[in-house]
């Protein structure tokens, strides 16, 4: 998956369901909503509402507060993914 793919997807979901329990309450939401609404105002949550793709094409252009917000949400994703895989791999014993 490209950067900015991850990126959309991930500024999509969080607009869709609100902060992630990982991040602090409201900062990717509060970071990025004025560049969502300048770059992106007709696009809307959800499947087929066009934010993921919208957010994917502009990033370049977001201000530097949502484009960080956005890669620390995407570094803390990437790491509770990470433990989530190596709690659910199987232990593999020593002898």
């Amino acid at each position: 998956m490209t950067h900015l793919r991850l990126i959309a997807i991930t500024l999509a979901a969080t607009l869709i369901a609100g902060a992630a329990s990982a991040q602090p309450a409201g900062s990717v939401r509060e970071a990025c909503a004025a560049d969502m609404q300048k770059a992106c105002p007709d696009a809307k949550p959800g499947p087929g509402g066009g934010m993921a793709m919208c957010g994917k094409q502009h990033f370049s252009e977001f201000s530097q507060p949502c484009q960080s917000a956005l890669l620390a949400m995407r570094a803390r994703m990437q790491a509770a993914r990470e433990a989530k895989a190596q709690s659910a791999a199987p232990a593999t014993n020593s002898p």
